[in-house]
């Protein structure tokens, strides 16, 4: 099951446009599962060894950037959002409601 929900948290994960962001409980949500926020971040942890998931463009609910330590280095994620043209500043997206994507609205 973990592996299957893994994949179905990347498929929502790159349908996130360059420039938005979205939550793990968006994700969640989205999926069906309220409280499986923990379980997005989870796979956002395990998404960073595989090629084309823009885990950069995942906060938490304030729009924190929370999962930076698992890049690179730990600027790397507010670097990837700068280049998208969304301000951070020390950790938090700047205008968040404006840069929120809800995969809620999505097809999936």
């Amino acid at each position: 099951m973990k592996e299957n929900y893994f994949d179905l948290v990347f498929q929502v994960v790159r349908l996130i446009p360059e420039g938005k962001v979205t939550t793990y409980g968006a994700i969640a949500n989205c999926l069906g599962i309220k409280s499986g926020a923990r379980m997005v971040g989870y796979a956002m942890n395990a998404s960073h060894t595989l090629e084309n998931i823009p885990a950069h463009r995942v906060v938490n609910r304030n729009g924190l950037l929370t999962g930076k330590h698992h890049f690179e280095h730990p600027d790397k994620m507010k670097e990837l959002l700068e280049k998208e043209g969304i301000v951070v500043i020390e950790d938090q997206i700047v205008d968040f409601a404006t840069h929120f994507w809800d995969p809620g609205t999505m097809q999936i």
